[in-house]
């Protein structure tokens, strides 16, 4: 009887990704955006006022990454840096109203490459498919704080 972990999925989990982020990159080329420039945009357009530490939390990304991408967003006239009131060695991220120009644009983007992706997919398979997902993404999360025993020598 095979078992769960017997299964290998992380190269097609992986594949999936980069071809995700290929297709929306190609269709998104007419506004200048990358996927991850996008995804920020997207963040900040919503909850504007972040701190780029928070951005960094919300977006699972590494603050020296996240910093470049609001450094290009910021040169590309999509986002700006204001002072943070409170706290004079930090700095708040706005969308502009450029950014908020191509939004309802992107958004459309998004929902035709998840269209084109779950074709031939029913909702249900969809949902049971990512709450196996979020399960993982629990369960590798759970590891970085666990040092588990598979780790060491045995």
């Amino acid at each position: 009887m095979t078992k769960a972990e017997d299964i290998s999925f992380g190269y097609l989990l992986n594949d999936v990704t980069l071809l995700f982020r290929k297709h929306f990159d190609r269709r998104a080329v007419k506004f200048g955006l990358t996927r991850a420039q996008w995804r920020a945009t997207k963040m900040l357009y919503h909850r504007e006022g972040l701190r780029q530490t928070e951005l960094a939390e919300l977006l699972e990304m590494e603050p020296i990454a996240v910093g470049r991408v609001i450094d290009r967003l910021q040169a590309a006239g999509f986002v700006e840096r204001r002072p943070d009131p409170k706290d004079r060695r930090a700095w708040r991220l706005y969308v502009t109203d450029q950014a908020r120009g191509v939004i309802a644009d992107m958004e459309l983007i998004a929902r035709g490459l998840r269209r084109d992706a779950t074709r031939g997919i029913a909702v249900d398979e969809m949902q049971q498919a990512l709450e196996v997902l979020n399960r993982i993404k629990e369960n590798l999360q759970a590891l970085d704080g666990a040092g588990l025993a598979e780790d060491a020598e045995p």
